[in-house]
């Protein structure tokens, strides 16, 4: 039966969905599926009007700069104009790569304004992988900063770069693309495209997901729904929160940073502190000298924090959420959080790039009675099913792959009609390649992975894309990639190689791959088979049997 949260959640949610609530749900008359209908279906207009309502409230802080919404917002519209001058347009992909800083914001947030497609690039990747997505993408301008510009610069970049210096403060960071005058900005609608996010499936190389201005706001309303009925419990507990800051940890291109953190920090006027990399140390001091309130990032972070020795040195008491997503969070960890972090509790989020992070969630209580489940459904604007034979879906307590509908899912993939539609039922869920069931009150636990993918804390892994890499070696005759478990990030890649012509070394091999693969994609650990691998009756290696025999033997920590 529901907990005795639950229902005080769910009487909250419909007191800010229902009449004269702060948020008003209707349907799309295209569609059908839920929206918000009384807040901006745009990104323009959304930071034009939230920054417009805390615009005096400080927005970002990074190291010595402070910037509000309103400076955001002024700066972002100045370089949108700068850009249309240039001659981007609607629909034009426009690549951005660059390090955590008030220069990605506003760099982004120009981009959409223009009536750009904001395609957002990993900035681990190395010089072949992000040439990959310019090949697929074909943007009309890249922006990098400097050691992500030379990448591009030594992969032999054919699209025209501009390389920003992001180190000084936004008007020097920017300045190099404001040579080209103003122009007026475009009318950007709903439907319009408005980013491109870089996915790493069971097919190997990245695809790009798309998104619309539509998809990307309802998924930003869909947390802040949840913030605004956790905040209407909390002041009806006579707990009222301190006004909310949270730690910017996690890289802005994945979408974990930027649609759950940093666009939702808009709408609900919270001060984003950037990190421009993760550091234990650092995010403790942030955390005293800022006031973080809301901390979130791959589990590993906020377990790595408590296991800190220096956490006792700083005063930590400001914290009130310490949230998690983009991998499992081991059951054990959310015990061990809730003691050391005694004013915080643990929250886990599930969702996928091609959701725009949106779908289940568990905090406070019932994380704690239900710590190995992701939580419910993220109602009333998203929709889960458990789906079984010809897409059935299958009732409570049955395993099946788990699929989300919302108006928060991608469009597709860019330029790969196949991929999307193998990844998009007929009635509109997206596949997410999980595997698992609803118990009895809602509540969705992953049991399993159908998609041949590694997930090191929180980047998805191709194994295919790491065997491609392997058999790039000119002694590498066979080759199997696969996840073993990793104390601290939960899963690492691990490869088993064969060589006919024999001279394989693990050493090579790891610095052959790391000239063409980003450093979390490297195996943790390489075994050089002195047989062929075992095949399957299909020819295809058994790499279930490699699995089973090379996982126990693996030390990795």
């Amino acid at each position: 039966m529901p907990s005795e949260l639950d229902r005080i959640y769910d009487a909250a949610i419909a007191e800010v969905t229902g009449e004269g609530g702060r948020i008003q749900v209707g349907r799309d008359p295209d569609t059908g599926l839920a929206i918000v209908t009384n807040l901006p279906p745009t990104l323009p207009t959304l930071f034009d009007i939230f920054c417009g309502l805390h615009a005096d409230m400080e927005a970002v802080v990074a190291g010595d700069e402070r910037l509000s919404f309103s400076d955001l917002n002024r700066q972002a519209t100045s370089l949108a104009r700068a850009l249309v001058a240039r001659g981007v347009g609607k629909g034009d992909r426009i690549g951005i790569v660059m390090r955590n800083c008030p220069a990605w914001i506003v760099t982004w947030m120009a981009v959409l304004k223009a009536g750009g497609v904001a395609t957002l690039l990993n900035g681990w990747w190395r010089g072949e992988e992000m040439m990959h997505a310019l090949t697929l993408t074909r943007p009309k301008l890249m922006i990098a900063d400097a050691p992500r510009g030379e990448r591009l610069q030594a992969a032999g970049c054919p699209i025209p770069l501009v390389i920003l210096p992001i180190e000084g403060p936004i008007e020097s960071a920017i300045a190099p693309l404001m040579d080209a005058g103003e122009a007026d900005l475009p009318i950007v609608l709903p439907t319009d495209d408005a980013t491109i996010l870089f996915t790493s499936g069971s097919t190997g190389l990245a695809k790009g997901a798309v998104s619309t201005h539509r998809a990307v706001t309802t998924a930003v309303y869909t947390y802040a729904m949840g913030l605004a009925a956790l905040l209407g419990i909390r002041q009806a507990s006579g707990n009222p929160p301190a006004p909310p800051r949270t730690l910017i940890n996690v890289p802005l291109f994945h979408v974990t940073g930027e649609v759950p953190v940093l666009l939702n920090s808009f709408v609900i006027g919270r001060t984003m502190v950037l990190m421009p990399k993760w550091d234990p140390e650092e995010a403790l001091r942030l955390i005293e000298k800022e006031k973080i309130t809301y901390f979130v990032g791959v589990p590993t972070m906020s377990m790595e924090l408590a296991q800190s020795p220096s956490r006792t040195k700083y005063d930590l008491s400001s914290l009130t959420d310490i949230a998690a997503g983009g991998a499992a969070r081991p059951v054990a960890h959310v015990e061990r959080l809730e003691r050391t972090f005694t004013g915080a509790q643990p929250a886990l989020g599930y969702g996928l790039t091609e959701t725009n992070a949106v779908g289940c969630s568990n905090f406070w209580s019932n994380y704690h009675d239900k710590p190995a489940s992701t939580g419910r459904v993220m109602q009333p604007l998203v929709e889960l099913a458990i789906l079984g034979d010809g897409d059935a879906h299958l009732p409570a307590g049955e395993r099946g792959e788990i699929a989300i509908r919302s108006a928060a899912n991608i469009r597709g993939y860019w330029n790969d009609e196949a991929a999307t539609r193998a990844a998009i039922t007929a009635d509109g869920y997206f596949r997410t390649g999980d595997i698992g069931y609803l118990d009895e009150d809602g509540y969705l636990f992953i049991v399993d992975r159908k998609k041949d993918i590694i997930i090191r804390g929180g980047e998805n892994i191709s194994a295919q894309e790491v065997e491609a890499a392997l058999y790039g070696d000119p002694l590498v005759t066979e080759a199997a990639v696969f996840g073993i478990p990793d104390e601290r990030l939960g899963e690492a890649p691990a490869a088993v190689i064969y060589g006919e012509k024999g001279g394989l070394d693990s050493a090579s091999v790891l610095a052959f791959l790391s000239e063409r693969l980003a450093a979390f994609k490297l195996p943790a650990v390489i075994w050089i088979a002195d047989r062929p691998l075992p095949k399957l009756g299909t020819g295809k290696i058994d790499k279930g049997a490699l699995r089973a025999h090379y996982r126990d033997a693996a030390q990795v920590g």
